[in-house]
């Protein structure tokens, strides 16, 4: 099998295994909602937990987007190549890829990785019960929209292995 072959094999077991890990922590988000949030109502300890819950989503997606990135050989600038990854993650490149997500979901997912940010440097444990709840919203319809989007790229990556 030709090299290319094994790098379009490599890239689908990447995006299969980051699905699984969503799935992952979307089942432990709503588990953990059902469960202790109930008993623990809105703490600085449901806060930190829901709050890990939404970064680790972004940053197994993010990483699942550098890999892709990487296979496409897109070139990310050095600042802000956090938003330069997501946006470019948009783009349909004429030739050489389909886009991974939609406009609309780069959209929700700049909320997420803008909270990721704050996330890494907030040390407080007071949170704002209205952003958590605005971005647990987000992260509603967000977790709605990857498994598809995610699905149709794949598509697209499994007709490049055809074509080798």
């Amino acid at each position: 099998m030709s090299g290319r072959y094994n790098d379009v094999a490599l890239l689908l077991s990447q995006i299969k295994k980051s699905e699984s890990v969503l799935k992952r922590i979307t089942d432990e988000y709503d588990t953990f909602l059902q469960t202790d949030f109930k008993m623990l109502g809105k703490k600085s300890t449901s806060a930190i937990v829901i709050a890990e819950y939404l970064v680790d989503y972004y940053t197994c997606l993010e990483t699942l987007f550098f890999r892709i990135s990487q296979f496409f050989e897109n070139n990310i600038s050095k600042e802000k190549w956090h938003a330069d990854l997501l946006e470019k993650m948009t783009l349909q490149v004429e030739g050489l890829r389909e886009p991974v997500v939609s406009d609309h979901t780069q959209a929700i997912l700049s909320e997420l990785m803008k909270f990721r940010h704050f996330r890494r440097y907030y040390f407080e444990l007071n949170y704002d019960w209205d952003k958590l709840m605005y971005l647990q919203k987000k992260f509603g319809e967000v977790r709605d929209l990857i498994p598809t989007e995610l699905n149709t790229f794949r598509a697209f990556v499994c007709k490049l292995q055809e074509e080798i």
